[in-house]
């Protein structure tokens, strides 16, 4: 039995909804398959029919996508009225994150209406179809079709949008948790919007398996008309989180990040899986930390050439299709990877799922784990394979979250106003004749009807409409930043350029420019970032795709390569690839530290906590272990200067605030110059000035007094706003990123984006842009409210 929460209460329900013919066949498949239907799905199914939206949230691998799916194709199969033979018009929109997902979608989506023969087609609508589909879809669009966010908002843009909508009945969007705290998630609650205004009725369904905060997720979903359902779906599917332990007693290094003292463990569990029959995914944080896995584990074990692959981001999509399509087939007995597998697709062969150094998040160990065993009634397991000796306490942090149902809040975006005008030009270019572009009160109506503008004000609305029609103040004597023009009552795009540069750039996800890498002959590997191609010289080595590389030449946007000769080589280093310590995690952390602190002479401890024993021991014997809300702090000289180390245990953003504060405020009681340095445990300020450490300068240095003025002020936030600027202008449309073939370089992004900046900091202070910028540089990199938290508690 479960439980479905609807309109805010919670509602007893075992399967309600009465069944058709239909449903009984529906009903008969499932059994052919070995399978049962869920009462979670029977609740979906029951909701749907009865008008309702809502949020499925159930273990990876329970049937969240057939609960969702089925629910119209058994409302909308009875009410089709075409000719036999005749297909359903687009009646589903399914929104995936990741374009990637899309065709194992499709396929998920087609097989049951091919058992069933029913008059269903399903298509998608990516970056990746090709022009011959679209022609097709032109024609006649399929019953059901897959796209992306961005690839939505283009349809939206066509002259002929609303009537290809027509007939819609359900949006499903697809890996909820991924969109939500992003301003992809904004643009999705845009074209929901949009949409629902053409089709009153609309039912929109989010699917998710590890969400910590539902009722809003599914809130920011429905938008300010509220309404929908929470069906709750598998809650026990059995998941196995451990950890691998090193073999023989060895000493384990007390630092490092990549992990290789445990590869021969790693190796012996990779083999031990094959010889069960089953797969491995090997997951790692980094997608150079894969590259470096991938050749180590090859040089331990030469003779496994073929039977593993390497599988992240940057690598081409035709080696990524080859690498999915083994693991698929149980062909390949390991993959090493990045969280490019971390969504969607179902590898059955996949029985064991390694996560080398600490998951950092509980939702992201969650959903790794759940690459494994990825059908119902099978048991998921992963494994953590710590890289230094305080991982281990990580890994029984995230057990014990994990277990507890402790899971990351997803946090909505509120009132981005880049997303606000990227979408003003979009719904000017929709539409034809005197349905062309929109109407001032209508489209207000419209965004205010979502939830991240649900309090946008007029003034900020006509700012952005001035932004988009004359180029703002600062911008009013240049055409190209005049995209919208006014005609009558109507706001219209009619310079065909504008529509065309707005159609290419659409879109939310900003990244630094790469290159692509290409053999001589022509043979296309992936794309490295150009910071990275940028420090080689021709004749250098460096590791890529599993391939060691030396470089020839880079012509344009390309680095041509050959194989090398070398040994010694670079491995590419791609930016984001620190992530720090989630709140639940780092909380759970304290709490296992708090175990520890309390543990007496005889007592039993976790195996991962009796492999570093000596660690703690030293730890006593030379400090302390701090308690559950006190904070740590070690003082040393050297050669260099006077040490001093904090240990809140609040991750590396917080840890980077706190860092600059401390050192300012302690700069202003005595002239002196620090250095600092992070991590996800504490922060380390380095000065030649010694400072005595008294109870009222602790609390001076933890005051929450005049915060947000200090902050800006210690870590000069004007020069990272500044930087930061360059996504903003970007989604914006104020900078444009190049046609294909021709792109522009981040040198001259930044130069043009960083321009902009001044030229609005000079001109034009009161730009919301600018206050948008150091916004969210505060929440991005210092979590500015976090670290409030953090200091009222040790406070």
């Amino acid at each position: 039995m479960n439980d479905m929460e609807l309109a805010g209460k919670t509602l007893t329900s075992t399967g309600i909804y009465s069944q058709n013919v239909l449903e009984s066949t529906v009903d008969a498949w499932f059994s052919s398959n070995g399978w049962q239907v869920f009462n979670f799905q029977r609740d979906v199914w029951a909701a749907y029919a009865q008008g309702q939206s809502g949020l499925i949230h159930s273990a990876t691998g329970s049937g969240k996508t057939l609960a969702a799916w089925l629910a119209p194709v058994l409302v909308h199969s009875d009410a089709h009225t075409g000719n036999e033979g005749e297909t359903m018009p687009l009646t589903v929109l399914w929104i995936t994150p990741m374009r990637a997902l899309a065709h194992d979608t499709r396929l998920s989506l087609e097989k049951p209406i091919r058992a069933l023969n029913l008059p269903w087609t399903v298509g998608s609508r990516t970056g990746d179809t090709s022009s011959a589909e679209r022609a097709r879809q032109a024609k006649r669009m399929p019953s059901a079709l897959i796209t992306t966010p961005e690839s939505l908002s283009l349809m939206l843009t066509q002259t002929d949008a609303q009537a290809q909508m027509q007939h819609l009945q359900c949006v499903v969007v697809d890996e909820w948790h991924e969109m939500i705290g992003n301003k992809r998630g904004v643009q999705v609650e845009l074209a929901l919007a949009r949409l629902r205004r053409w089709r009153p009725s609309l039912r929109t369904w989010g699917l998710s398996a590890t969400l910590g905060n539902m009722p809003e997720a599914m809130a920011v979903m429905m938008g300010t008309a509220g309404g929908g359902c929470i069906v709750e779906g598998v809650r026990d599917k059995k998941i196995v989180i451990d950890t691998l332990l090193p073999s023989g007693g060895k000493p384990f290094p007390w630092a490092g990040h990549l992990g290789f003292a445990m590869l021969g463990e790693v190796a012996a569990e990779i083999e031990a899986t094959a010889k069960a029959g089953g797969s491995t995914l090997v997951f790692t944080n980094t997608r150079s930390q894969a590259e470096l896995w991938y050749q180590a584990l090859l040089a331990a074990k030469p003779d496994w050439a073929g039977a593993i692959a390497l599988h992240h981001g940057s690598l081409d999509r035709d080696v990524r299709d080859y690498v999915e399509a083994g693991l698929k087939s149980g062909m390949l007995m390991a993959v090493v990877a990045t969280s490019s597998l971390d969504l969607g697709v179902d590898f059955s062969p996949v029985a064991r799922v390694l996560q080398i150094g600490s998951p950092k998040g509980v939702a992201r160990l969650l959903q790794r784990a759940g690459r494994s065993g990825h059908a119902p009634g099978q048991v998921s397991r992963v494994t953590c394979v710590p890289t230094h000796a305080f991982e281990f306490v990580e890994s029984l942090a995230a057990q014990r979250a994990a277990y507890a149902g402790k899971i990351e809040a997803r946090r909505p975006v509120s009132t981005p106003l880049d997303v606000l005008i990227q979408h003003l030009v979009t719904t000017a270019l929709s539409g034809k004749g005197d349905a062309k572009g929109f109407e001032y009160q209508a489209l207000l109506d419209e965004i205010r009807s979502t939830h991240a503008f649900a309090d946008l004000t007029e003034t900020d609305f006509d700012w952005a409409l001035d932004f988009v029609t004359r180029g703002g103040e600062a911008l009013h004597a240049y055409p190209e930043y005049r995209k919208v023009e006014r005609s009558g009552e109507r706001y219209v795009v009619n310079d065909g350029a504008i529509a065309r540069r707005h159609r290419m750039a659409i879109g939310t996800i900003v990244s630094d420019a790469s290159m692509d890498i290409r053999y001589m002959k022509g043979a296309r590997l992936g794309h490295v970032e150009e910071s990275f191609v940028a420090r080689l010289s021709p004749g250098d080595a460096f590791t890529f795709a599993g391939k060691t590389l030396e470089l020839i030449r880079v012509r344009e946007m390309t680095a041509y390569v050959k194989p090398a000769k070398k040994i010694k080589n670079l491995v590419p280093q791609w930016t984001g690839g620190k992530m720090p310590l989630s709140t639940q995690l780092a909380d759970s952390v304290r709490d296992v530290l708090e175990d520890i602190r309390q543990a007496r002479a005889g007592d039993t401890v976790p195996a991962e906590i009796a492999v570093i024993e000596r660690l703690f021991r030293v730890q006593r014997a030379m400090s302390r272990i701090p308690a559950r809300h006190e904070l740590l702090i070690e003082q040393i000289e050297t050669r260099e200067g006077h040490h001093l180390f904090f240990y809140p245990f609040a991750g590396r953003h917080v840890h980077t605030g706190l860092a600059a504060l401390f050192g300012f405020r302690l700069g202003q009681l005595r002239p002196a110059t620090f250095s600092f340095t992070v991590n996800d445990y504490g922060f380390e300020l380095l000065s030649e000035t010694s400072f005595v450490l008294s109870r009222d300068l602790l609390d001076s240095l933890l005051s929450c007094d005049q915060l947000l003025s200090t902050v800006l002020q210690s870590l000069n936030v004007a020069e990272h706003s500044k930087r930061h600027f360059r996504e903003i202008a970007r989604v914006a449309g104020l900078i444009f990123t190049g046609f294909p073939g021709a792109g522009k370089t981040n040198k001259q992004l930044q130069a043009t984006s960083g321009l902009i900046f001044d030229v609005f900091a000079q001109w034009d202070r009161d730009n919301p842009l600018l206050a948008q910028s150091t916004r969210e540089v505060l929440e991005r990199e210092l979590e500015f409210q976090r670290l409030q938290e953090v200091l009222a508690d040790l406070s």
